[in-house]
Parts: C-alpha cells; sequence; structure tokens
C-alpha cells in the first residue's frame, strides 16, 4: 500500500486540494550529491549498478517533499540493448560510432531478449521498490521509438536532427522497419519494467517538435500510440512530446493518462485543445529555476492557478538544468506542496 498515492489519484482524474509534484531529472546534476558519484563512476555505470541507481533515484527524496521517484536510468540502454553501442562522451554527450544509415544497417539491429540485455534495470526497480518501502510511486521511462531514431542515425545530439529527417524522408521503409524494432523492444522493456515493480510509466518524445504535424503523425505517433496500447491496461502512462502542441488534441483521445506539456504552451490553450479530458502535466521553464526562490513560489502559485488542482500534475517542462541551485529547486516543490 502506498502511503503517498496523490500522483496516482491525479493520474485517475481524482479531485485534489493540491496538485502532486515531482520534477523531471530530479536525480540529477545539480544535486552535490549526484556530482560526488558522478566524479566516482562514468554514466553507464551508474545506469548499469542497481546499487548506485537506487541510490541516485532516492537522492532528491531525501532533501524534497516530492510525491514521486523516477528511475535513474536513460533513454540509450534500450538501443544499447538491441546492439548499438553508444557512449556518453565528456562535453559531447550520446556518441554512436557506427550510426544507422542504410536498410542493411537497420537489418544487423535485433529485438533482444531483455531480461538477459537490460536486467540491471530491473534489478535497480525491485531494490528501489524495497528501499521506497511504499513512501510514494515510482516512475519507470523509455524514449519515444522517433527519439531513439534520432539518435541511432545521427550518432549524437543535435539541433535540428536533420540527418536521422533525411533518412527517413529517403528511405521510410527502413526507417519504419527500424521504428517497429525500437517499438517493440520497448514495449517488452516497459511491460517487464512494470512486472519489477514500477507504478507509472512516462515516455520522452524530446525530439517530436522538430517533425511537421504531418510528419509526427507518421514518424512518431502511432510508435507511441502502440506502446501506450500495450501498457494503458497495466499502469497509467504519461505521455511527454517536448514542442508538440500540435498534437495535444489527438493524444488527449488515445489511452494515455497524463499528456506532458512544455512551456511554450499555456495552461489555457493545453487544456482547450485537450478539452480538459485528460491529466496535464508540467510546464514551468526550468530556467526560470534561476529567478529569486520568492519569484519561483509567486509563479508556480500562478502556473496551478491557470491549470488547476484537478487533473494536473505539477512539474516542470523539460528537465532540470544543472545549475539550478538546490534552494531553488526546493522552492519550486514547496510552493506545490504548500498550495493553498
Amino acid at each position: 500500500m502506498l502511503q503517498n498515492d496523490l500522483l496516482l489519484r491525479a493520474l485517475r482524474g481524482e479531485e485534489l486540494s493540491r496538485p502532486p509534484v515531482w520534477m523531471m531529472r530530479q536525480a540529477g546534476r545539480y544535486l552535490p550529491e549526484f556530482i560526488a558519484l558522478r566524479d566516482k563512476y562514468d554514466f553507464f555505470t551508474r545506469c548499469q549498478t542497481p546499487e548506485l541507481a537506487t541510490e541516485i533515484t532516492l537522492q532528491p527524496l531525501r532533501r524534497f517533499p516530492l510525491d514521486a521517484a523516477i528511475l535513474f536510468s536513460d533513454i540509450l540502454v534500450v538501443p544499447q540493448a538491441m546492439g548499438m553501442n553508444f557512449e556518453m562522451k565528456p562535453g559531447v554527450g550520446p556518441w554512436l560510432e557506427n550510426t544507422i544509415r542504410t536498410e542493411a544497417d537497420v537489418k544487423n539491429i535485433f529485438i533482444p531478449d531483455v531480461e538477459e540485455t537490460l536486467g540491471y534495470v530491473f534489478d535497480a526497480i525491485k531494490l528501489t521498490k524495497k528501499e521506497l518501502d511504499g513512501k510514494v510511486p515510482l516512475i519507470g521511462f523509455a524514449g519515444s521509438p522517433w527519439t531513439i531514431l534520432c539518435y541511432a542515425v545521427e550518432g549524437k545530439g543535435s539541433k535540428t536532427f536533420d540527418i536521422a529527417k533525411g533518412f527517413c524522408f529517403e528511405n521510410p521503409v527502413a526507417a519504419h522497419k527500424l521504428l517497429q524494432k525500437i517499438t517493440d523492444t520497448t514495449i517488452a522493456y516497459l511491460l517487464k519494467k512494470i512486472e519489477s515493480g514500477c507504478d507509472v510509466i512516462q515516455l520522452f518524445d524530446s525530439w517530436g517538435g522538430l517533425l511537421s504535424p504531418k510528419d509526427y503523425d507518421k514518424f512518431s505517433w502511432p510508435y507511441i500510440e502502440q506502446i501506450v496500447n500495450a501498457l494503458a491496461n497495466k499502469v497509467p502512462v504519461t505521455v511527454f512530446a517536448k514542442g508538440c502542441w500540435f498534437a495535444l488534441e489527438k493524444m488527449s483521445q488515445s489511452k494515455a493518462s497524463a499528456l506532458g506539456v512544455d512551456w511554450t504552451v499555456s495552461p489555457q490553450i493545453a487544456r482547450y485543445l485537450t478539452k480538459n479530458s485528460i491529466t496535464l502535466q508540467g510546464n514551468f521553464d526550468p530556467a526560470r529555476l534561476l529567478s529569486p526562490p520568492e519569484t519561483i513560489q509567486k509563479m508556480v502559485k500562478e502556473m496551478i492557478d491557470k491549470f488547476g488542482t484537478t487533473k494536473y500534475i505539477a512539474n516542470l517542462g523539460h528537465g532540470i538544468l544543472p545549475n539550478v541551485p538546490v534552494e531553488n529547486a526546493q522552492a519550486f516543490v514547496e510552493a506545490v506542496v504548500n498550495y493553498k
């Protein structure tokens, strides 16, 4: 039994006097205790060592009165399991030497046995659940197939991912084959995450907003919807598609329990597009956490006033920035918890 089920109640659309709160990337680079572990162990060692992943997941919960934990991991563990040898290069970020650029490359990508290749994630979930001891729900996550394809084809981060887009437009047959392989692997992975103890799943479509609405309907949304449909009768699923306000209406008609929104769309427009039919999550600009704490608290109150306390989860509009002072993150969380 969960001691704090506020997040699950918000996802069910129950009437609440305040929304639940958590922060994307809350287990991360703005915390000194995270930095201490980062300086000691490389990125994927932290992801692949259940004890380290658990410790990092729990760090923000020791500091702040959060309503959820999100498992420390990375969206790139899925393509790694499929035979793409992603590294995290200092000063560069994600890096893949052998990019996926041809039909032959796509053929060589396999759908793995997730228990064999990603067992360390499921072990981290079990250990985290034991340590949480029912305090708050645990969120598991994965990247959308389109976002994973972007990194697989481009080989690194990009502002435009034009090589990835070009691959899809020049060779749509190979692109759809790759997207389907990623989708099948992601479904197997997330079903096992749920079986291991995750209470909620979040899908991150970080680069969906780089596609036109027509191309989003072709290369991203159908694959996200497959994943949502495979999981929705087991746990609530939140879809966060950055920059995809244009798809909110369509997404709100799916089996997702919640939609994440970024700071480029107002609460009023997000509610209008979704006809107030679904829980919304967001959408505080992460850079606004660099404002003075009293400004943050005032802005958070305004944000909740606009979204309302029901069918709403207070969060950032993207991941917390590494240069945010800890006391500012605290001001954000406490402003939600103390909301009247």
